[in-house]
């Protein structure tokens, strides 16, 4: 099932995708939140009809637009992205190339925007934006001392991430807080698949685009870090809970990568695409 939140003549809904059509299964004041209750619930099947629209008429938004924490980013967790932020000169934290343990930072939860949305590359004062297109994976139990073995049974399923960038406010504050929390600068999107859905998730393959031009492609099982030990690393002194989102890095090719670095520009469109999870749009302002 393809979960999504969407607006349609200024009501936001909740449901999934079938085919060209949005399932409407929950509608309303509080619809923002639908996707995260259903995920909490534990049932994200058999979901009530309430109606349907042609996916013409309406405007996706996050699918989950307000989580309920800030979302759980992973660094330099692909090995020739490792190489290329190690060489940039901006990896101002670092003492190895390739992390021995993961590292984990958090992206603040105000930054998330939906498909299509603005992001809002104004905000950063040093003209330096650049793109991170990843994996995002959504908990659907709650999670605590999971080992690896069983991790992937606590996934409730996928989604795409654009983890957008300051690099010079990621450099100058050295924790990357600052440089990644920015508003607007955690476009998520267009749905998230279940878990069901995805026959083998280490094979699916991430491409970034900035205007129509390729900058990555990379597939899962590149990562330094899969999604297990990830899980198992964060449970292993906290508690993860349903709806929580993990973004599990992104691989080379982004902009600081290039000589000189390719950073966005108002105008600039970036697309990120994710086997199974569709294409998540977003221009540059």
């Amino acid at each position: 099932m393809k979960l999504i939140t969407f607006e349609s003549g200024g009501t936001v809904m909740a449901g999934y995708l079938d085919g060209e059509q949005a399932v409407i299964c929950d509608k309303g004041p509080d619809a923002s939140r639908a996707v995260l209750r259903r995920i909490q619930s534990g049932t994200t099947g058999d979901w009530p009809e309430l109606g349907r629209l042609d996916l013409s008429e309406i405007r996706l938004l996050a699918p989950i637009p307000e989580p309920l924490r800030d979302v759980i980013c992973v660094g330099k967790n692909y090995h020739a992205h490792a190489a290329e932020f190690f060489g940039s000169g901006f990896d101002s934290s670092a003492k190895e190339e390739v992390p021995s343990n993961p590292v984990i930072f958090t992206k603040a939860m105000t930054s998330i925007c939906g498909p299509d949305d603005v992001v809002n590359g104004s905000l950063d004062p040093t003209g330096s934006v650049d793109y991170e297109g990843e994996l995002g994976v959504v908990i659907g139990r709650k999670a605590q001392r999971v080992g690896k073995a069983d991790a992937m049974d606590y996934v409730a399923g996928f989604v795409v991430i654009n983890d957008v960038t300051s690099r010079e406010l990621q450099k100058k504050h050295n924790q990357w807080v600052i440089g990644k929390g920015l508003d607007t600068f955690c476009p998520i999107g267009p749905w998230i698949a279940t878990a069901d859905e995805i026959a083998d998730v280490e094979a699916m393959e991430l491409v970034t685009t900035v205007n129509g031009e390729e900058r990555q492609r990379a597939v899962v099982r590149d990562l330094v870090f899969d999604i297990p030990p990830l899980i198992e690393t964060i449970t292993a002194t906290g508690t993860l809970l349903p709806g929580d989102i993990i973004a599990t890095g992104t691989p080379a090719g982004v902009g600081i990568g290039h000589t000189p670095p390719k950073y966005l520009q108002r105008g600039d469109t970036v697309s990120v695409s994710i086997t199974g999870l569709g294409t998540l749009t977003n221009p540059i302002a």
